[in-house]
């Protein structure tokens, strides 16, 4: 048997086994969800009548690009949107957020994220990190921030907060690096709903990274004007090599294109290259690639928790992203934890990851992605910065099968660096 050529796999087997049987129950939903949103995605590739020739590529200015055209269509169409924009020349989910931003806000606008302090990456973006070249803050931008109450969108608060200069309202649907609980759609929905009946004149943009395909909605589903991801997380399905798309409104994401390019020219330029066949195929795979990683996800905490770490969220927790988080409260077991994750990786297994300084972090980053595609977060990666509690972030999973075998190889060399221990009677004492 494979499973005998992993070390101490006779101790480890039963908490594998037991962590199984509790997360099977919640397989079942995640499946059913990969199938409506798969239905979803297949009627929109039906309805555009998806061809060979839109595979073909495009250099230069990029005009009359009928495939990337057709797939921003796509894209609008199963995000329940006016418009969207789908391009590799978006570098990551950071900077599809950034050109959003730009886009949207002006001179004497505000700025108000109600779901905390944004994204590390956007500290810099906002102008409330770094030097403020650049930044929302050297426009003249406003910004402020409602934290969330019992880790909940505080509506009333950020009802109370809304000025005449507020034009934009930011949530963070994901936990990103913090430690807090990811925001459901149907929440984000209901906090639009109630902000907008008092402030119609306010806007609502989504940072959706992580989210896309895990519920069967998504936040311009239920009133955002703007949401904005990677390709090279859910959407780009492990195939995207890189990308990023916004989606929303016509008046808003035509906003975004003259940001993106410049005014006049919008989304009628961008070559899409050699990029569209994986961006399609991405986008056809992405939802039961995303059930694959929601699975491991559900298994890294079961598991996980059994052996005694700190989990969040807890393996029966109903998931709107990827994120499952682990909080070590100790500097060298995040390391050690994470260094493990890499040497159970298809690609680099034999590197050994080390913190070090990241651009648009404050703090140093320790990164295991042994991925086909760099930083590809679809793909299985454990990450986080060197900050207390010391917590790692475990995303993706192109599979469900990957996912459980590089948590026995991670185990089993944790176990031999006498970091955590499989005898029921001292986990509590281990870790």
């Amino acid at each position: 048997m494979w499973q005998e050529k992993i070390a101490y796999y006779d101790e480890l087997a039963p908490f594998v086994t037991e962590a199984e049987e509790q997360v099977k129950p919640y397989f079942e939903t995640i499946e059913a969800t990969a199938e409506f949103n798969q239905y979803r995605v297949l009627e929109s590739f039906k309805k555009h009548k998806v061809s060979d020739f839109h595979f073909n590529p495009t250099t230069g200015y990029g005009y009359d690009d009928i495939g990337r055209d057709t797939l921003e269509s796509i894209y609008a169409d199963v995000f329940g949107a006016d418009l969207a924009l789908c391009r590799p020349q978006i570098i990551s989910g950071t900077h599809a957020i950034g050109i959003a931003l730009f886009g949207v806000l002006l001179p004497g606008d505000e700025l108000l994220y109600i779901t905390g302090k944004p994204y590390d990456t956007l500290e810099e973006i906002v102008g409330i990190r770094g030097d403020g070249r650049g930044s929302l803050k050297e426009l003249g931008v406003g910004y402020d921030t409602v934290e969330l109450k019992e880790d909940q969108i505080d509506v009333e608060t950020v009802i109370g907060r809304i000025r005449p200069e507020t034009k934009l309202i930011g949530i963070q649907r994901s936990k990103g690096y913090a430690n807090r609980r990811s925001i459901p759609v149907q929440e984000i929905g209901e906090a639009i709903t109630k902000i907008k009946a008092a402030h119609p004149h306010v806007f609502v943009f989504v940072d959706n990274c992580y989210g896309e395909f895990v519920e069967t909605i998504e936040p311009t589903h239920v009133g955002a004007d703007l949401m904005a991801g990677s390709l090279i997380k859910n959407p780009g399905g492990g195939l995207a090599k890189t990308g990023g798309y916004i989606a929303g409104t016509k008046e808003l994401v035509e906003r975004c294109s003259f940001r993106m390019t410049t005014p006049g020219i919008g989304s009628e330029a961008g070559p899409s290259l050699y990029s569209l066949q994986e961006m399609y195929q991405g986008f056809y795979m992405a939802p039961h690639t995303v059930a694959q990683a929601l699975k491991g996800a559900h298994l890294t905490a079961s598991l996980l928790g059994l052996l005694g770490f700190e989990t969040d969220p807890h393996y029966t927790t109903t998931r709107t992203d990827l994120i499952q988080s682990v909080t070590f409260r100790d500097r060298d077991k995040m390391i050690a934890f994470c260094q493990s994750i890499q040497m159970a990786s298809p690609v680099n297994a034999h590197a050994l990851p080390v913190p070090a300084y990241m651009p648009g972090y404050v703090d140093d980053v320790i990164m295991a992605a042994g991925t086909f595609i760099q930083g590809s977060s679809i793909e299985l990666s454990a990450d986080g910065p060197l900050r207390a509690p010391y917590t790692a972030y475990v995303q993706g999973g192109l599979t469900y099968a990957h996912v459980k075998v590089a948590l026995m190889l991670a185990l089993s060399q944790l176990r031999a660096k006498e970091l955590v221990t499989f005898d029921r009677d001292n986990i509590s004492q281990k870790l």
